[in-house]
């Protein structure tokens, strides 16, 4: 006689999706509605029950492109090979599991978290003992949550454990198989805070280069200081921004991999780590750094956080924003070092990053218009057929600032700084150069979806700035 197994009980959150759905739709309604950031706390005043069914109702999540877990979905794959029943029992609201269960075409019953019951721990224990029996099933879960219903369940299958979570599992003594797939990696954290991405912050010297004062040790420390408060302070927004985008990033060719979107790394640690980070940079900038740059630093985080919002949806305002994001790095620079700031700087650099800020927004739309599409880009407020003007305005902001620094040989202070202005002459061909350069390698879909990246990658960027940087030398 042939004995059927006993169901198989599969835990969303943490085990069959590599996210948590409670998170994930506590940071869609963030994006979606910022001005109501408190409102879910009025929910959560009801009961955790009631904090899911608000979220579930205020927000559409994409279930098709969740983070899911291809080694869990194998193993219920070859359980139903077998004719077992899989279920699928989660704390995650009721709506969301049974749109998840419906995707995936591989659950026999659903069991949910409704308005009034959060389906955890000794609850969803309990329920399931309910429906079969003391060690009438096996389960499949991830968290401290799930300690009491392995205790209940013939065989405990644990799937990327949290800390400690292995150790009490195998104590109880019934851990059929452990899958540890998705341990996240020091390479991830970096990946994650974007440290590739501090080089931007370099432009923190860029007065100092003005002044002729980068000798100066003691101001050096304050630029090194700088740049690492600055460092810190941005990688909390890199990280905000992964989080509110999470589901736009998984829409994207290369985004996806990102380790927030992919869920290598957990939304939880990202909401532990952002506020670490800007503690960092605030309390640094606070005891080591002028009062000025704490302001600068606070008027960076006040944009970018506005960008992340909403300016990024918004056509031409994100790409000013984005101008004026590395802008303020300049205007930093000059807070840390107590230096005057001089138009020429601030208008060369508008223009400049500007035209940066539409190769970038060229190169997404330029992806976007070879698959075909025609509606608005996602998460933009760009059409694939705004191509051909947004490269108009790129390269014409970038050639208004070669004429900035052609305009700025000429001024009275200039003659003064340099023993040889008229040689700075030679850095405006070498300017024009890299601006074209840049441009029709981003016609040609050539171009890497952040500019600055490229210039570090490209050996020709590279030369062109060590020139341009020699000729300056020697004009001084």
């Amino acid at each position: 006689m042939v004995t059927t197994p006993p169901p198989l009980v599969v835990d969303l959150d943490g085990t069959l999706l590599r996210s948590d759905l409670l998170l994930e739709t506590g940071m869609a309604f963030v994006r979606k509605q910022p001005l109501q950031i408190f409102k879910p706390f009025g929910w959560l005043l009801k009961g955790k029950a009631a904090l899911k069914e608000g979220l579930a109702t205020a927000t559409r999540i994409d279930v098709a492109s969740l983070p899911y877990d291809p080694h869990v979905i194998e193993l219920i794959e070859i359980e139903r090979r077998t004719g077992r029943k899989v279920i699928l029992a989660t704390a995650s609201h009721h709506s969301l599991a049974e749109r998840i269960a419906e995707h995936l075409q591989l659950f026999d019953q659903i069991l949910a978290s409704d308005a009034t019951r959060n389906l955890s721990a000794h609850r969803k224990r309990d329920l399931l003992i309910e429906h079969y029996g003391e060690n009438g099933f096996d389960y499949v879960g991830n968290s401290l949550d799930d300690i009491p219903v392995w205790a209940a369940a013939r065989h405990a299958y644990v799937v990327n454990p949290e800390a400690g979570v292995e150790r009490r599992a195998r104590a109880q003594g019934n851990v059929e198989q452990l899958i540890d797939s998705n341990r996240p990696s020091l390479k991830d954290w970096m990946k994650a805070l974007r440290l590739h991405q501090w080089m931007k912050n370099a432009l923190i010297f860029v007065p100092l280069l003005a002044a002729h004062q980068l000798a100066n040790p003691l101001l050096l420390f304050q630029g090194i200081l700088a740049f690492l408060m600055f460092g810190l302070c941005a990688s909390s927004v890199y990280v905000l921004n992964d989080l509110l985008d999470l589901e736009d990033d998984r829409h994207h060719k290369t985004k996806r991999k990102r380790p927030f979107a992919s869920g290598k790394l957990s939304i939880r640690s990202g909401l532990i780590v952002l506020p670490l980070l800007l503690i960092g940079a605030f309390g640094g900038a606070a005891l080591l750094l002028p009062w000025q740059f704490s302001v600068v630093l606070l008027a960076y985080y006040v944009l970018t956080l506005a960008y992340s919002l909403s300016l990024k949806r918004q056509m031409a305002v994100d790409v000013i924003a984005l101008a004026l994001l590395y802008t303020v790095r300049i205007i930093a620079g000059a807070a840390a070092f107590s230096l005057p700031l001089t138009f020429w700087i601030l208008a060369f650099s508008m223009f400049m990053f500007l035209s940066l800020a539409l190769v970038k927004r060229y190169a997404e739309l330029y992806e976007a218009r070879s698959k075909g599409k025609t509606e608005k880009t996602r998460g933009r407020g760009y059409y694939p057929a705004d191509l051909e003007m947004i490269s108009s305005l790129g390269a014409s902001s970038g050639y208004l600032a070669v004429m900035v620094l052609a305009l700025y040989i000429h001024d009275q202070a200039t003659t003064n700084l340099y023993t040889y202005p008229q040689v700075i002459w030679v850095a405006c061909p070498l300017l024009l150069f890299w601006i074209t350069r840049v441009w029709m390698l981003t016609h040609r879909g050539e171009m890497h979806d952040d500019p600055v990246v490229f210039a570090i990658r490209d050996r020709v960027s590279l030369v062109v700035g060590a020139l341009f940087g020699l000729v300056f030398w020697v004009a001084a």
